[in-house]
């Protein structure tokens, strides 16, 4: 599933649609009334956690592209179906695949908390530390993955983030020290950024220190590897290292 910084590349590839006109629409998603797009001219592009938003003046495109979704700019991919494309003028066009598509109509500020959004300048991190305190019997491994509390955080950011703040990912939240938490939420947001540029620069696995590792590259001890959590995500972590609260 794409994080946050990847959507956030994804939103600069479709930079070049920004004031265009939508002259068509289709797609195999049942949600989607397809005869309100055309006509409509997009007028901003945004991102919101692992949510790509397409602002037209009276209503929202919001695509989620789930664990396997991915897209094409111009050129339809073969023997796919896609969930909506977008016609423009000159030949352009944008694809979505394996996605979920939603209208939104509402006004965005109704239906985001920006300061929840790890990729987002209105990130407030003071309420990222009141929201994990409320939910203070919950493994750490399931909030960083909380989209109400860290949106656009994934299963390599959890991962990455875990191991650099030396946190086991079975600590209990409340049983993490305060000042050590608040580490935690930094050490994401950094990590977000980084993410970022390595992704930009498609050098993303070659900064792994963790994820999909095998060798605690710290202590030279091999790395353990369960499915845990509520949404029993593949975790990658240290017993040496990474101290266990709870």
């Amino acid at each position: 599933m794409p994080e946050g910084p990847s959507i956030v590349l994804l939103k600069e590839a479709l930079q070049s649609f920004v004031d265009k006109k939508i002259v068509n629409a289709d797609g195999s998603s049942k949600k989607i009334e397809y005869g309100r797009l055309p006509g409509a001219k997009i007028r901003e592009i945004k991102t919101w956690g692992k949510h790509l938003l397409i602002c037209l003046p009276d209503v929202t495109i919001r695509i989620h592209l789930l664990m396997f979704g991915s897209y094409s700019i111009d050129t339809p991919k073969q023997n796919r179906i896609a969930k909506l494309s977008l016609f423009f003028a000159r030949g352009r066009s944008v694809h979505f695949y394996a996605c979920s598509v939603k209208l939104i109509t509402e006004p965005l500020s109704r239906v985001y908390d920006w300061t929840a959004d790890i990729m987002s300048k209105k990130w407030d991190s003071g309420k990222a530390v009141k929201k994990m305190n409320a939910r203070s019997s919950e493994l750490v491994c399931d909030i960083l993955l909380d989209q109400d509390i860290f949106a656009g955080s994934g299963n390599i950011i959890k991962n990455e983030t875990l191991f650099r703040s030396k946190i086991h990912p079975k600590s209990v939240v409340g049983k993490i020290p305060p000042l050590r938490k608040k580490l935690l939420v930094r050490e994401l947001i950094g990590y977000s950024k980084m993410f970022l540029k390595w992704r930009r620069a498609n050098t993303l696995k070659r900064h792994w220190l963790a994820y999909s590792k095998k060798i605690c590259p710290r202590d030279h001890h091999p790395l353990a590897k369960e499915y845990m959590g509520k949404s029993r995500r593949r975790t990658f972590f240290c017993e040496t290292c990474q101290k266990l609260y709870g």
